[in-house]
């Protein structure tokens, strides 16, 4: 299920990196779904509530949200290499989905919405007076041409007007109620009169002076930082913090130098004793949401060449791991136990098919991996390792240079696959050589995250990490928005996606979901490892305004895409 349509949806690339950049070196409830598929969206509850605190302060934020040096100079959304204070802090979309809160979206350039009552039309209020960075007017044919434009316009969306001033309405050809997370709050607005006249090359667009309606605008860009400026013009009031600068810094003892010594003021990364800085005044919060998985080059169809496109070899893998060990040597307990169906334990619980496990084995079971392996035809040879017609089992398992938890995970399972026959060399790689190799298919296996969903449904995640729509042929770049490194494509799994976005209905759509789950658990396309350790650090000193347990109105880590621009306004210098 190749697509071939140039035009795309909109859930963009930028969004994928600047999660998954701090997801490996980085380390609640989530919204509930109305039942009402025609009700409206609301303004946020008290717990939701981001207006900026504290005083205006002319103070520096300094912020690493996962970039290396030298830093790629690009704030296109299109594009994965996109800097982090583009996406929320300077684009912005119609509503923001808390992924660590409980409550109704967060209307931003948006101010309601509402379904028809079979899901093919949604009405779209939108917010009047806002003003582009440039001065000029955000408008309904701002909001259209996001949704329709050749460089990203969602496919399944088949109309879009304006009734007036302020309201839009989009059709589809088929009910898309499961899909509002990827509309409404993972598509950015862009201005039509910038992005019109350079459609056609907007893929090699630097987009070094963006113009958004985020709360801030950016002043420079070096291969060291770039910094921003709070936007005096912003909808909802210049931030009280003036200036940001976002740095470069190449692995995460580092950053933690420099957080130490309060060169940070704001970060998302794996520190294996926070206790220490928490000591010393700085604030922290840990919100374990996104699986951290093996990556798999899976499909020899489509051109993935290694051991690992063998479902056996990777189920045999999935069963020597030691999930324990892993959490508690790599990761020092800080993790959350991930199931196989991607579904987040505790919050998605009602998703989870009973007849599969809910959970990945935490134990590894040596003679069971070894029993698949040879009924699959594998021999274990004398040198302790299993091989078929002479061919040995080899692969190579890469994590990003400097990204701690990542590499010391990547090493255990290692040793944990030897000692079930199975030959892994673990590798650390630069991160550019990391995204190039997944974008391109150009992997064996890769340790690395996957974005968890924004609500509490794991849909957005089986359309965008295992759709067959969602993958190019390995050797061919995965186009802006495609999610699917594994080149996953399951003509089951692509029907059953159609159908749970196709319905409001919770019974339907668990029955999709059990489908997609029995065979997603038996090809392991992702082998689960953990949920990963999301720990933020925060200046608390300087500056108020942060989430925090008592008040998580946004995703805390600096990495987050969209919420970036929620908690940047939200702050303030302490008075």
């Amino acid at each position: 299920m190749i697509r071939t349509t140039g035009r795309k949806r909109v859930i963009a690339a930028a969004s994928m990196v600047a999660g998954l950049s701090l997801l490996v070196a980085g380390c609640s409830d989530a919204e509930e779904s109305t039942d009402d598929p025609t009700t409206d969206a609301t303004t946020s509850s008290e717990t939701t509530d981001s207006a900026s605190a504290g005083v205006k302060t002319d103070r520096e934020l300094v912020v690493w949200a996962g970039a290396q040096t030298p830093i790629n100079q690009t704030f296109n959304p299109f594009v994965p290499e996109v800097q982090h204070l583009a996406l929320g802090g300077v684009y912005e979309s119609l509503f923001y989905y808390n992924k660590a809160g409980a409550g109704d979206p967060k209307p931003l350039l948006g101010e309601s919405f509402e379904w028809n009552e079979d899901g093919t039309q949604l009405t779209i209020s939108i917010r009047e007076g806002v003003k582009w960075n440039d001065g000029e007017d955000f408008t309904t044919d701002d909001v259209i041409y996001s949704f329709t434009n050749s460089i990203a316009g969602p496919d399944y969306i088949t109309g879009a007007e304006a009734t007036d001033d302020s309201t839009v309405v989009l059709t589809f050809d088929e009910p898309q109620f499961t899909n509002e997370l990827s509309v409404l709050g993972l598509t950015w607005m862009i201005p039509q009169h910038v992005w019109a006249d350079i459609e056609d090359t907007a893929l090699e667009f630097a987009n070094l002076e963006p113009v958004g309606t985020g709360p801030y605008t950016i002043g420079s860009i070096s291969d060291a930082n770039y910094t921003g400026v709070a936007n005096p013009d912003y909808w909802a009031g210049e931030p009280n913090v003036t200036n940001v600068r976002y740095i470069g810094i190449d692995g995460n003892q580092s950053a933690e130098d420099l957080l130490r010594t309060g060169q940070i003021d704001w970060v998302g990364m794996f520190v294996p004793e926070p206790d220490g800085l928490i000591d010393a005044g700085i604030g922290y919060i840990n919100t374990p949401q996104d699986p951290a998985v093996l990556y798999t080059c899976s499909n020899a169809d489509l051109g993935c060449e290694g051991d690992q496109t063998d479902v056996a070899v990777r189920q045999a893998l999935n069963l020597a791991i030691d999930r324990t060990a892993i959490k508690d040597k790599a990761f020092v307990g800080l993790t959350g136990t991930i199931s196989p169906t991607f579904a987040l334990l505790g919050r998605d619980d009602k998703w989870i098919s009973p007849d599969v496990e809910a959970e990945s084995p935490q134990s590894p079971n040596i003679e069971e991996a070894q029993a698949i392996l040879e009924e699959a035809g594998y021999t274990k040879g004398d040198d302790g390792f299993y091989a078929k017609d002479g061919d040995p089992i080899e692969m190579s398992l890469t994590s990003v240079d400097g990204w701690t938890d990542f590499n010391n995970a990547a090493k255990l399972i290692e040793e944990q696959a030897a000692a079930a026959g199975i030959k892994v060399t673990a590798a650390t790689v630069s991160w550019n050589e990391f995204a190039d190799g997944r974008t391109n298919g150009d992997y064996e296996l890769i340790m690395g995250g996957m974005i968890g969903t924004s609500v509490a449904d794991p849909f957005q995640l089986y359309k965008d990490w295992l759709g067959g729509d969602a993958t190019t042929p390995a050797g061919t770049a995965l186009e802006p928005g495609d999610w699917n490194f594994s080149r996953y494509d399951n003509d089951i799994v692509n029907e059953q996606i159609q159908a749970a976005a196709a319905t409001n209905d919770e019974a339907t759509k668990m029955e999709a979901y059990a489908v997609i789950q029995e065979e997603i658990v038996r090809d392991l396309p992702y082998i689960p490892i953990v949920i990963n350790a999301t720990q933020t650090f925060y200046n608390q000193t300087d500056y108020t305004g942060w989430p925090t347990e008592d008040n998580l109105f946004a995703f805390p880590p600096a990495w987050g895409s969209g919420a970036a621009g929620v908690v940047l306004s939200s702050l303030g210098g302490a008075e």
